[in-house]
């Protein structure tokens, strides 16, 4: 295609791998900081949570938006005001004493955060096709999956010698350099001969014909059952590894960063594979597989090595499933590739969203196993049917 003769494919990997970490890092980087948040603030435990939770929600609820704007406008366009959104809004957070517009402040954060998330995936789209898409979403993914794994610790590391101000205006120096890699960027997005721009109505429209794609929805919701898991892990992994192991929070950080690495090999591998459609398969039946097994191991409280092996085995099928899943999804959808990525993101949230909170309930080590089981099994059947792109 012509633009990648102006855009190479090592500065738009990059280019999206930082853009698709942008989103994680808004809402994970601070979390060692939230007992701080607290006393800075003189705010309730609740109270501070909730900034995570309207980090979250504009992470999820943005890329509804930001998705089929970029497909009316292009790419780079919305890109620039997200991050410009971005900069305003967590400089905003470092000057602010007021802990419920600390909160607003946050939900536009997450608002902007999720243009890159979004638009990572919809300019790879545009860019790359077939094999050479799966594997560009094989590296991609090493980054989407470590990034809300590796935030916290980098985060905790960074309060040895800063504060929660001082991992806010890392934040921000983030979003001035992505500003500024931006300068070196080209429009992806060409409509095809013909097409001319869609209105912003039909834009939005696009959400019809994308869900009723059978392809892509049964992709994206094995994708997004997939993330339900890693979600639920790391809402459960400190009390599993910490609390109920004794383990420290440098052990627990090392195993935390060593099923992080679980991931990124999983990733690697799918290149492996004659095509996304056979890693797909390989990685939900791996992926079911594990889940019994760290399922089992949980319940009957095994040794820690045998659930850390169990957990790093399971991630690592996760990181087959995630960059299949994703190529597989957006590739029949690739003309509303903006809203397609907004649904794709927004149900992977939903997702995590929903699990994380099933994962305290009662046992935190049954609730962890049964979901676990359930997601596993749930992206297992719907992976059944043969794929178009086998």
């Amino acid at each position: 295609m012509t633009q990648q003769k102006t855009n190479s494919y090592t500065f738009i990997l990059w280019l999206t791998g930082l853009l698709s970490a942008f989103g994680p890092f808004v809402t994970d980087f601070y979390l060692p900081a939230l007992p701080e948040l607290g006393e800075y603030f003189s705010a309730s435990v609740s109270a501070v949570q909730l900034s995570l939770t309207f980090g979250m929600v504009g992470l999820g609820l943005g890329q509804l938006f930001i998705g089929p704007l970029s497909d009316r406008l292009g790419r780079k366009p919305p890109l620039v005001a997200s991050l410009l959104l971005f900069l305003v809004s967590t400089a905003a957070c470092l000057l602010t004493t007021d802990i419920r517009l600390f909160l607003a402040y946050r939900l536009l954060q997450g608002v902007a955060g999720a243009g890159g998330v979004v638009i990572a995936r919809a300019i790879a789209i545009d860019l790359y096709e077939g094999d050479r898409l799966a594997r560009y979403f094989s590296m991609l993914s090493v980054v989407q999956g470590l990034a809300p794994i590796l935030a916290p610790v980098l985060g905790g590391l960074l309060l040895a010698f800063t504060d929660w101000r001082g991992i806010f205006a890392i934040l921000l120096a983030f979003g001035v350099f992505l500003l500024l890699m931006l300068l070196g960027f080209r429009e992806s997005r060409r409509p095809a001969p013909g097409e001319g721009r869609p209105s912003l109505l039909a834009a939005f429209k696009a959400y019809l014909p994308v869900t009723r794609d059978r392809q892509f929805l049964r992709n994206t919701l094995v994708q997004a059952l997939a993330m339900g898991v890693m979600f639920t892990y790391i809402a459960a992994s400190p009390f599993i590894f910490q609390e109920r192991h004794g383990l420290s929070p440098v052990l627990y950080s090392l195993c935390f960063g060593l099923n992080a690495l679980g991931i990124m090999a999983g990733s690697l591998l799918v290149a492996r594979f004659r095509g996304p459609g056979r890693a797909l398969r390989a990685g939900v039946r791996g992926f079911f597989a594990m889940s019994l097994l760290a399922a089992a191991l949980l319940v009957a409280n095994a040794h820690v090595l045998l659930v850390e092996a169990a957990l790093f085995l399971l991630l690592a099928c996760l990181g087959l499933i995630i960059p299949t899943t994703t190529a597989l999804a957006l590739e029949p959808v690739r003309r509303h590739s903006g809203s397609a990525s907004a649904v794709l993101g927004f149900l992977g949230f939903l997702a995590g969203g929903v699990c994380s909170p099933l994962a305290g309930l009662g046992n935190m080590l049954h609730s962890t196993a049964i979901l676990f089981v359930l997601c596993a099994a749930g992206a297992l059947l719907l992976s059944l049917r043969k794929p178009a792109n086998p």
